[in-house]
């Protein structure tokens, strides 16, 4: 049986938070630092007691109190919750994001939607590794073992010599919002093989992000795979030998405008 995914296990767990005390104007001086659209206000004993969102603060005056212009009425999720239900609530609600508490009422953390979102995804790549696994140990009859880990970019030895431009602009964003899926390499010896997630590497790579977090499948060093020689016979030594399609949209994307058109 898969375990339930609970709030604590996706929620931010560094808050930024104003007092009942500071006033509208820290609040938008906050706004503007942080590009955050909104706080939990939280006691001297780090209970949450109100949220201000910058709608709260429109038209107010600079010096009044958080206190007085906060929103008292607020839905919180507790840190033990089944993630789904949390995502229900914020669904029905229309809320963007949770301010997370314990049992005492005080602040933990805060969960997003777009960390509801990430739950989804990462769930996605582990039967695939799975699957992966048994393919390598049945061909080549040895035993691999995976683990997750963070790769560096560079180091990654592309499998495929092209990706789309407008699936690398949607991972682009993905990853910018901290959504990206881990991708799926083979490790052997001191060799990084980019099985799964060309357009998260290369999006990756574009914007100047130095690691990815991904599944390291280690193979022995006495196994040769078809792979290795694909490698060698397309000349594919780094991401930066991948090309980038610019005008033919990616195969599902065209699949999917075929169907609805």
């Amino acid at each position: 049986m898969t375990n339930k995914l609970k709030v604590a296990d996706y929620m931010t767990r560094n808050v930024i938070t104003l007092s009942p005390d500071d006033t509208v104007e820290d609040a938008i001086n906050l706004i503007e630092k942080t590009g955050h659209d909104g706080f939990p206000v939280v006691d001297k004993d780090g209970k949450v007691i109100g949220y201000v969102s910058s709608i709260d603060l429109l038209r107010k005056d600079p010096k009044m109190k958080i206190r007085d212009v906060m929103s008292k009425e607020l839905y919180v999720a507790m840190d033990f919750m089944d993630l789904k239900d949390v995502a229900r609530v914020m669904f029905r609600t229309g809320h963007s994001k949770l301010p997370v508490v314990d049992r005492n009422g005080r602040l933990v953390g805060i969960i997003s939607n777009a960390d509801v979102i990430r739950s989804q995804i990462e769930r996605a790549s582990p039967e695939k590794v799975e699957k992966l696994k048994r393919t390598l140990e049945k061909i080549h009859g040895v035993k691999i073992s995976v683990e997750r880990g963070k790769v560096e970019i560079d180091r990654l030895i592309p499998t495929q010599t092209k990706v789309y431009a407008d699936e690398l602009n949607g991972r682009i964003h993905e990853l910018r919002r901290g959504l990206a899926e881990p991708i799926v390499v083979i490790k052997k010896d001191n060799r990084l093989y980019l099985i799964d997630g060309h357009h998260r590497a290369v999006a990756a790579l574009k914007i100047g992000v130095k690691e990815l977090d991904a599944y390291i499948l280690k193979v022995p060093e006495n196994v040769e795979l078809g792979i290795e020689r694909l490698v060698r016979k397309k000349g594919i030594k780094s991401l930066k030998d991948v090309e980038v399609i610019e005008d033919t949209p990616h195969p599902l994307v065209e699949i999917t405008f075929r169907k609805t058109g």
